[in-house]
């Protein structure tokens, strides 16, 4: 797997995962919405923490500095 996510994008994407958690945590979210909110938080971090995201290939988009 190449990398194709920036630092700008993982940054918003742990910020966006942390803001679900708190959402959660002061049960402003709850229910349905509250797992599928939290199982989105989960991919965020995921893909954070690897610098790749599968959605972007068929797109061909690639938020990570050339060389």
């Amino acid at each position: 797997m190449k990398k194709n996510m920036g630092n700008l994008d993982k940054s918003i994407r742990i910020a966006i995962a942390i803001g679900i958690a708190l959402l959660y945590y002061f049960n402003i979210i709850e229910g349905t919405l509250a797992y599928v909110l939290m199982a989105l938080a989960i991919i965020f971090l995921l893909t954070s923490f690897i610098s790749f995201c599968p959605l972007y290939i068929p797109f061909g988009w690639n938020t990570c500095k050339r060389k």
